[in-house]
C-alpha cells in the first residue's frame, strides 16, 4: 500500500534511475524533500547535481529548466503550491509552450512542471487554487492530473518521458489516500497518459471529474446506489488534450451528465466539456449538462473552504436536478 505522495516519490525515483538526464529542481526539494515530502530521499540517492534546491524564484526555475532541456536534460520542476505558479506564468506560456512551434519542430522541451493544486487542507491564501484552465487554454502544453496512487506512480513517469512540456497537477488533499501500487509495471503496460478512464460503471447518469473530485464523485455514486440509481464515474486524467470518447459513449447511454471540479465555473473545463458534449451528443441528452464547481470568487479563508468546495451533497443535488427534467 502506498499513499499518493509516496507513489509520486517512487515514480520520480524510477524515472531518475531509468534516465540519467532527468533532474529534479525547485524550492526545498533537496534537503527538505519538498513541503509534502514528494522528493524525500532523492537528494541522498542522486546527489546535488540532479536534485537541485533553487532560490525562491519560480520564473528562474522554469527559465533554467528551459535552458537545461535545450541541452538534452529532462527537468522536473516543482512549484511548491498552486498559487506560486503565477510568477512563472510568463516563462511557461511565452517560452515553454511555444519553443517547439517557433523552431518548426527542431527544438523540443521535455519539461515536467509539478503543481500541487486544490483546496481542502486548511491552508492560507495562495495555497489552495485551481489554475488548470489557464494552462489548458495555452497551445503547446499538455496538462494532466492524477486522482489516485496507481495513476500517480505511472503518470509522473509517463510525463517525464514525454518530449513535450507537461503541466502535472497533483491533488494535494489526496496525497494521503492509499492503494496497492505495482511499482515495477513497465510503462508499455500502463494506461496511456492522455486517456480518460471509467472508474465506476452505471446506466442512470454520468459524473465526470478529475483530480481531487474523482473520489468525491465516487462517494456520491455510492450514496446514490443505495437509492437504486447507478452513476457512471469518469476520471478525465488528461485535461489537455481532452479525451472525451468515454464521456460521449457514457452520455449516449445514460442521457445525463454532471461535470464536477474545484475551479470556478466561469470559462472553465466544465464549460468546455458541456459545449463539446452538447455539440456532439445533443440528441442523446435527457437533461442539460449540469456543473458542480467552486464559486466565481477568490478562494476563501480556510474556515470557509467547506462552503466553497464541491462536496457529495452538492453533487447529489445536481444529479437530482438532472432527473427532474
Amino acid at each position: 500500500m502506498l499513499t499518493l505522495a509516496k507513489a509520486l516519490n517512487t515514480g520520480l525515483r524510477t524515472a531518475m534511475e531509468d534516465d540519467p538526464k532527468v533532474v529534479v529542481m525547485g524550492e526545498d526539494v533537496g534537503k527538505l524533500g519538498g513541503v509534502f515530502r514528494i522528493t524525500d530521499g532523492l537528494l541522498a540517492d542522486f546527489g546535488e547535481e540532479r536534485v537541485i534546491d533553487t532560490p525562491l524564484a519560480e520564473s528562474a526555475i522554469i527559465g533554467t529548466a528551459i535552458g537545461l532541456a535545450m541541452r538534452g536534460f529532462r527537468p522536473v520542476c516543482e512549484i511548491q503550491f498552486d498559487g506560486f505558479v503565477y510568477p512563472a506564468f510568463d516563462q511557461i506560456v511565452t517560452q515553454l509552450a511555444k519553443m517547439h512551434y517557433r523552431t518548426q519542430g527542431r527544438v523540443r522541451l521535455p519539461v515536467t512542471v509539478r503543481i500541487p493544486f486544490g483546496g481542502g487542507i486548511g491552508a492560507v491564501e495562495h495555497h489552495s487554487e485551481s489554475p488548470e484552465a489557464y494552462f489548458c487554454h495555452t497551445a503547446g502544453l499538455k496538462v494532466v492530473t492524477c486522482s489516485n496512487p496507481v495513476d500517480a506512480h505511472t503518470m509522473i513517469r509517463q510525463a517525464v518521458a514525454t518530449d513535450d512540456p507537461v503541466i502535472f497537477f497533483e491533488p494535494k488533499r489526496r496525497y494521503w489516500d492509499k492503494a496497492d501500487v505495482e511499482t515495477g509495471l513497465p510503462l508499455s503496460a500502463a494506461i496511456p497518459l492522455h486517456v480518460s478512464q471509467v472508474v465506476r460503471t452505471g446506466d442512470d447518469a454520468t459524473l465526470v471529474a478529475y483530480g481531487p473530485m474523482v473520489r468525491t464523485c465516487l462517494d456520491a455514486a455510492t450514496v446514490m446506489a443505495e437509492e437504486g440509481r447507478e452513476l457512471e464515474v469518469i476520471d478525465l486524467r488528461t485535461l489537455s488534450p481532452l479525451d472525451l470518447s468515454p464521456v460521449l459513449t457514457s452520455v449516449r447511454r445514460t442521457g445525463r451528465l454532471v461535470v464536477v471540479h474545484e475551479a470556478p465555473s466561469n470559462v472553465s473545463l466544465s464549460a468546455e466539456i458541456a459545449a463539446r458534449v452538447t455539440e456532439t451528443a445533443f440528441y442523446s441528452l435527457e437533461a442539460p449538462v449540469l456543473r458542480v464547481t467552486g464559486y466565481d470568487t477568490p478562494y476563501p479563508p480556510s474556515r470557509l473552504e467547506e462552503h466553497y468546495l464541491p462536496d457529495v451533497d452538492r453533487v447529489l443535488d445536481a444529479v437530482d436536478r438532472s432527473f427532474k427534467y
